[in-house]
């Protein structure tokens, strides 16, 4: 994916996985991923590999933890204006937390467990957000 912005690459990479089945703790997209799967294989598609938790459940008081593996693959947290390829940690509902993709359209990658797959959802550009966005991540340019 030469030519693109890190965060473009991994917009991408992520669309790429649309359709793929969701399985909690998934990290093979022949066999499912979850949320941090869908980022894991997105990151590995473009280079940017790191070891992903698998010792999470679907209810965390916590999950600061497991996503350590977002600054061992290149990301930081930022607060600049939202940019495709960037990750946000969302809250869907107590003690829930989830990870997405912003894809090229504004819409966000994720992976759906209700829904079983991966999926594109559309995301307001706008406040608020249907879920509340606790922190968001973006690409460092590898040097």
């Amino acid at each position: 994916m030469s030519g693109l912005t890190p965060g473009l690459a991994l917009a991408r990479a992520a669309m790429a996985l649309i359709g793929t089945p969701f399985r909690l703790h998934g990290r093979d997209p022949a066999t499912g991923l979850d949320c941090v799967g869908l980022v894991h294989a997105a990151l590995a598609a473009i280079g940017r590999e790191a070891p992903a938790p698998c010792d999470y459940g679907l209810r965390n008081r916590d999950i600061s933890r497991p996503l350590g593996f977002l600054s061992k693959a290149g990301l930081a947290q930022t607060s600049a204006p939202p940019l495709p390829g960037d990750v946000l940690l969302v809250e869907p509902g107590p003690l829930q937390h989830h990870l997405l993709i912003l894809g090229e359209d504004g819409a966000v990658i994720h992976a759906h467990a209700g829904l079983r797959r991966v999926v594109s959802t559309p995301w307001p550009s706008t406040e608020p957000a249907p879920w509340p966005v606790l922190h968001r991540w973006r690409m460092i340019p590898s040097a």
